[in-house]
């Protein structure tokens, strides 16, 4: 008779998902926290260059712009109600700071975001993040007219 041995599944420890988001938004390397994560203003290291962590396994795509978009319209949208009812302003001085106030802190806030975001990927281990590999999604054929 055959014995067939199991072995129980070996789980990695936790990951501290808020350190690794303040982390990400210090724009740190979300493992070690010493390591640059970015090596230009939004583009992501391959690896981090002091511990060597691999963050290329990242997909924040589309959610940094939508954060910032958000986060930037609450705070200029309501400086700028406060300000209307407050004082007097020219139409001018309205189209000058509003704008500059929406680019300077779009500029500030979205590698930040990022950061943060590939930090909460990390910690949850997401996209590969884990240590396994991804499991490579097959999209289907195009359907072609036939002529």
């Amino acid at each position: 008779m055959i014995e067939e041995q199991t072995h129980p599944a070996i789980t990695p420890p936790p990951r501290d998902l808020q350190r690794a988001a303040l982390r990400g938004a210090r724009q740190k390397c979300p493992a070690c926290g010493e390591g640059q994560i970015y090596r230009a203003y939004l583009k992501v290291n391959d690896t981090c260059p002091k511990c060597g962590e691999e963050l290329h396994h990242h997909r924040a795509d589309d959610a940094p712009p939508y954060f910032t978009m958000l986060i930037t319209g609450h705070i200029v949208v309501g400086l700028m109600l406060t300000i209307a009812m407050t004082y007097d302003w020219p139409n001018w001085l309205h189209g000058i700071v509003w704008p500059a106030m929406v680019l300077v802190l779009s500029l500030w806030l979205l590698p930040r975001i990022k950061g943060a975001l590939v930090g909460i990927q990390w910690a949850l281990r997401m996209h590969g993040f884990s240590g396994e590999p991804d499991e490579i999604e097959i999209a289907p054929e195009a359907q072609l007219p036939r002529g």
